[in-house]
């Protein structure tokens, strides 16, 4: 079986997937919205990844009325919420490890532009 991030479809067959026109794969792939890839031969290949990607614009253009730079801005601020659970989660862990190793310490991290601190409750 093919991973979910695994380009395996032809443009045809996710065209007829999701009853919409090539044409319309083609436009979301100029406005960036998707990237599928490329064979030696360049022809697109998409994954169920990028399948489930184009289900999401095509939620939001047909049953919310959103415009595609609409489209853009809400997956690229979805991705930034799935960075940065990814980051709490992992903020999260090493606090869980630092608490077993130090117990009675207090943890002062700097990530990026901001600061994480934690104390203890002595």
């Amino acid at each position: 079986m093919y991973s979910y991030d695994e380009p395996v479809y032809l443009i045809s067959v996710v065209a007829k997937i999701l009853s919409i026109h090539p044409q319309t794969l083609r436009q979301y792939e100029r406005e960036g919205l998707v990237e599928p890839g490329r064979t030696d031969g360049k022809m697109r290949l998409y994954s169920q990844r990028d399948i489930d990607k184009i289900k999401t614009i095509l939620r939001l253009t047909r049953d919310l009325g959103v415009n595609l730079a609409g489209v853009d801005i809400i997956l690229r601020l979805k991705d930034r919420l799935d960075d940065q659970d990814k980051e709490i989660e992992e903020l999260r862990l090493n606090l869980e490890k630092l608490k077993k190793t130090q117990p009675n310490k207090s943890v002062v991290e700097k990530r990026s532009s901001y600061e994480v601190i934690i104390f203890n409750k002595n």
